[in-house]
């Protein structure tokens, strides 16, 4: 792809493999644990990956789950996705949460734990109106449009 982004990326931690896609095609590139954690039922930590990044301006990274950790330990994210804005120059931390009810999570040195997507990120402009357009949906919240 000729129009993708070029990140920038410092090594913290020289022993750990740099984040990369794992098939052609995938859209997220995965993240490793610097550190050995373990995470008991309902515990969350921050993870470091060892790695800064330079995004570029009109692009921000989104750190998301690993399907097969969420299915298969309960390993998730507490804010999912994890934003890293195009001005963050410090480490990449993964704020990692165990979701299971019963077993402690064990995170190895150098485990793939979370996935990278770098993305366009537009920024918006406000305008500020006394009344907004109607539309179908309208002020309906949560649950509005149905199970």
């Amino acid at each position: 792809m000729t129009d993708a982004p070029k990140v920038l990326i410092r090594r913290l931690d020289p022993s750990l493999p740099l984040p990369s896609y794992a098939l052609a095609g995938d859209a997220g590139m995965d993240l490793r644990a610097a550190v050995y954690a373990v995470l008991k039922p309902g515990e969350r930590c921050r993870i470091p990956t060892g790695i800064a990044l330079a995004i570029p301006d009109g692009y921000a990274g989104f750190v998301q789950p690993r399907s097969g950790l969420a299915a298969l330990a309960g390993l998730s994210l507490v804010n999912s996705p994890g934003l890293i804005d195009s001005g963050y120059r410090g480490e990449i931390q993964v704020v990692a949460i165990n979701l299971d009810w019963q077993e402690p999570i064990e995170i190895r040195r150098g485990d793939k734990i979370a996935q990278l997507v770098i993305l366009p990120v537009p920024q918006a402009t406000l305008t500020e109106v006394e009344a907004l357009p109607a539309s179908d949906r309208g002020d309906g919240g949560f649950g509005s449009t149905g199970s």
